[in-house]
């Protein structure tokens, strides 16, 4: 492919004019006679709400996420508290679960995947509900005593 002759200069033209108009600088600077600054400066209410503000904040969500480390209990004993907690209530939601049996929460996912099934929609939507299985075996289990 070859550009046409007559375009090129057209094109060169445009091209210079371009960088020409790029190099024109539109901002403006202004000296501004008799002013002490007081636009300059900051009022001294908003320097202090914004930088305490933000450090406020900052501090406290750690605080609440690090109350106390939890410990790991056995997972049979742990599974066994997780079915007395599912015959009080069909569905529970994962924060609930963390509250009531006050284990880490990456854990506790771990034996809910194993015994649970995870509600995504309907209107037990984001709990957990134990796997048909547990269900048969704890209503058996149930009317003897």
């Amino acid at each position: 492919m070859e550009p046409h002759n007559e375009n090129i200069k057209l094109y060169g033209k445009l091209c210079r004019e371009r960088t020409t108009k790029a190099m024109i600088k539109t901002r403006q600077t202004q000296v501004i006679d008799n002013d002490r600054g007081v636009h300059m400066r900051p009022l001294p209410g908003m320097v202090s709400l914004n930088a305490s503000g933000s450090k406020d904040k900052k501090k406290s969500t750690p605080s609440k996420g690090s109350d106390v480390k939890r410990t790991r209990r056995d997972r049979q004993e742990l599974e066994n508290i997780i079915f007395k907690l599912f015959e009080r209530q069909p569905n529970w939601a994962l924060k609930q679960l963390v509250l009531e049996t006050d284990q880490p929460e990456q854990f506790l996912k771990e034996i809910l995947n194993d015994l649970c099934v995870y509600n995504k929609r309907g209107p037990n939507q984001g709990t957990h509900e134990l796997k048909p299985e547990y269900k048969k075996s704890t209503e058996q289990a149930d009317p003897p005593p």
